[in-house]
């Protein structure tokens, strides 16, 4: 597989056009503001909190504290492999260096998926937190976020860190506002956080069991997902083979904190059991305060949103950036792909994220974002299997932050998100499977018998020495 090591000057091509560079040009403050506003706290308190709330009531905030604790070890993962291999191409160039070249394509096709189908989704929420100001249709309010996260998916990398870190700001003001108004009206003490208390016609109190564990990683696993960005980030970061591991696990630390803090205060000052479990955050905000305060979280919510399509655009373009760099596709496609603007940026791959996304906007979308929750764990499983294959032969040998632990954490990590897999729905693991199918097929009677010149895995010159 030293194959796939090439420096990006050095690759074999049969291109005319020759492979740029992304520019170095932020550090661990600018990686860590854009991995947060992957994230999107905010979002993730308002909008999957919710729910949440009503399965599992007063011990939200432990199962969330109990996955955030198990996903620590998909962080030492991520900064680990993201400082071996920091490539733009994410999780593929990390899998195709280590566990084959096969394997590398089909974790860049489920990332592919993911790439064109949560952005819209995410985006078709605004309209929902726009609502105390002005009533919109949720597909052409999303179809919007998507054109204008283009747009300023364009820009230079540094000037959207300052974006995004704006937007980040105001999003972590309106959850602390959440958290401060709940521990200033508590209705129960700290020790309810302990036990399971749902509403109904008698509510009761139950123990923690250990299927809200396995479910609490299950949440936590897209509650702070967001952290991988930092290893797409990895060719545009300063010092990467330090400071991608500090950017990941700043990231879920950081996170975990602005999303756990809102969640027990808002447990312990809910004023009865069934206004916790109906979820409604904005009319408790205004039952403890006003209507001005909750239109306010309102709006902190929705630029929140439109905080995550831009940085899902700019995740996402690198990774179709990386793909026509290593010749994924014929040779138009890739030259096109490829081409960088006068900012930095990847403007062709870029509007090929956005633009079909805000299509996307006025498309049923609720069997794809299925199909996604099965490709995000397929794909956290392929990393974690590269992550055992990482210390072998001359990667073992190679300056790398290493994970403590190793190789429990990895196999940890195997076991808990095989189980996930096979417990989602059959449909859903089908039309991922056909897809994976058709990614095959792709790649055995166009990709393999072009090795020599298609699907070569580069990473930067810079990176290798």
């Amino acid at each position: 597989m030293t194959d796939t090591l090439r420096p990006v000057e050095t690759a074999v091509t049969e291109d005319s056009a020759s492979p740029q560079k992304l520019k170095r040009s932020i550090g661990v403050v600018g990686g860590t503001l854009l991995t947060l506003s992957c994230v999107t706290p905010a979002s993730t308190l308002f909008v999957i909190v919710p729910d949440l709330f009503s399965s599992l009531g007063t011990a939200t905030a432990l199962c969330i504290a109990i996955g955030a604790l198990l996903c620590i070890p998909v962080a030492f993962c991520y900064s680990e492999l993201g400082t071996l291999i920091p490539s733009a191409g994410g999780e593929y160039a990390i899998v195709s260096t280590l566990a084959g070249r096969l394997a590398g394509w089909l974790a860049f096709v489920m990332s592919l998926l993911v790439v064109m189908i949560v952005p819209p989704v995410i985006a078709m929420g605004t309209a929902d937190y726009l609502a105390p100001v002005v009533h919109l249709d949720p597909s052409w309010t999303g179809a919007g976020v998507m054109i204008a996260a283009t747009l300023a998916g364009l820009l230079d990398l540094r000037a959207n860190a300052w974006i995004t870190g704006i937007f980040l700001v105001l999003e972590v003001v309106a959850a602390g506002v959440v958290a401060l108004l709940g521990f200033t009206h508590t209705h129960r003490g700290a020790g309810s956080l302990g036990s399971l208390q749902v509403a109904g016609a008698h509510p009761h109190v139950d123990a923690v069991t250990a299927m809200m564990v396995v479910s609490g990683l299950a949440i936590a696993l897209f509650v702070t997902q967001g952290f991988s960005t930092a290893v797409y980030l990895s060719e545009e970061l300063e010092n990467p083979r330090r400071n991608v591991a500090r950017t990941v696990l700043a990231t879920l630390a950081i996170s975990s904190v602005v999303i756990l803090v809102p969640v027990a205060a808002i447990t312990m000052g809910a004023g009865d059991l069934k206004t916790l479990t109906g979820g409604d955050i904005s009319s408790m905000v205004i039952a403890w305060s006003n209507s001005a305060v909750g239109t306010f979280v309102s709006l902190c919510v929705a630029l929140a949103i439109i905080n995550a399509g831009i940085v899902m655009v700019i995740q996402n373009s690198r990774v179709l950036f990386a793909s026509a760099r290593d010749k994924a596709w014929p040779s138009p496609v890739n030259n096109a792909l490829a081409k960088l603007g006068r900012f930095g940026s990847p403007w062709v791959a870029t509007l090929v994220v956005g633009v079909p996304g805000a299509f996307l906007c006025f498309v049923n979308l609720d069997t794809l974002y299925g199909v996604t929750g099965v490709a995000v764990t397929g794909l956290y499983l392929l990393v974690a299997i590269a992550a055992l294959l990482a210390r072998r032969g001359s990667h073992g040998a190679r300056k790398a932050w290493r994970m403590p632990l190793w190789p429990a954490m990895p196999v940890l990590l195997i076991a808990v998100l095989a189980y996930i897999l096979v417990e989602q729905d059959p449909s859903y693991l089908l039309w991922t499977g056909g897809i994976t199918a058709v990614a095959t097929l792709y790649w055995a009677f166009y990709l393999r018998p072009r090795r020599e010149t298609r699907w070569l895995v580069t990473i930067p010159e810079d990176a290798q020495a």
